[in-house]
């Protein structure tokens, strides 16, 4: 799922493309894509694009008129800044074509039209912006709940745009556990989170801008080379050079070294540790 640094460039290469210009069609070939009618797309026709804003991990496309269109990639949605017969959907601009696609077949990518710029609220969760909060207020978020710091920085009410893949590289970065529970945590963890969160999200926006060099971002993944732990599984930690290892839970997995963030403790994987039982190992040396 594209998280705040994806997003970001996103908007980015997007304000680039269409800030400025009029939208003269729409095509919406995915049954499921679009999930509100009012105001209707043909509203938007003739209309030129005043704003391209983040909203957590949503993309706000603003109109003259104070007409938005809200998109929410998901986990397997892309923008393309070309036709393609594979689009979910296209949207015409007098001076090129943005393209919506989805891979696999659960349909999840989402579309909403809204009216007013107050209405855009609705889909906010609620999270901070890490980078328009302070240490008090990341604080306060981080304990608001007694969670695992896993679920805390992934959950849009607390934090926004972080999600599974850049919260592994954050814990990673921070040397924290990722079952650490929030309410346990010092006031120096705390501040070592902060400051990691800050600068991972900072360092890869900036990579990813670089690696569009100018041009729209097409190479928009969850797994990326010179990441420290996510999707490295079984991989050498680029600090200590022990295997990184992960924990398995629905379509959601965490990727952790247990020599920096554990303490040599492997942590249990609900399905793998139940089947083995007594013979589950638990330290890396097992």
């Amino acid at each position: 799922m594209p998280e705040l640094p994806d997003v970001t460039v996103y908007v980015e290469a997007l304000r680039e493309r269409i800030a400025g210009h009029h939208l003269e069609s729409v095509a919406i070939r995915g049954p499921f894509l679009l999930r509100s009618v009012d105001p209707p797309l043909d509203e938007f026709f003739g209309r030129t694009v005043v704003d391209v804003r983040r909203i957590g991990k949503r993309i706000a496309i603003g109109f003259e008129g104070d007409l938005w269109l809200v998109l929410h990639l998901m986990i397997a949605g892309r923008l393309h800044w070309k036709p393609s017969k594979a689009a979910l959907a296209a949207f015409v601009f007098e001076n090129g074509t943005l393209t919506i696609t989805e891979a696999g077949t659960q349909h999840r990518a989402n579309l909403y039209t809204a009216r007013g710029v107050e209405s855009l609220a609705q889909f906010s969760a609620g999270g901070i912006e890490i980078f328009d909060a302070d240490l008090d207020s990341f604080r306060e978020a981080l304990q608001r709940e007694n969670h695992t710091l896993k679920r805390a920085l992934t959950d849009p009410r607390l934090f926004s745009g972080i999600g599974n893949a850049y919260s592994d590289e954050i814990l990673h970065r921070a040397r924290l556990s990722p079952v650490l529970l929030t309410q346990r945590m010092s006031a120096d963890q705390i501040t070592v989170l902060f400051q990691a969160t800050r600068d991972v999200l900072d360092e890869w926006t900036q990579r990813l801008r670089d690696e569009a060099a100018g041009k729209f971002p097409e190479k928009v993944t969850a797994f990326r080379e010179g990441m420290a732990v996510h999707g490295r599984f079984k991989q050498p930690c680029p600090r200590c050079g022990k295997k990184v290892q992960r924990i398995r839970y629905a379509s959601n997995e965490t990727n952790y070294c247990p020599e920096c963030q554990t303490g040599g403790k492997l942590l249990a994987d609900r399905a793998l540790s139940r089947l083995l039982g007594a013979d589950w190992v638990k330290t890396v040396e097992d």
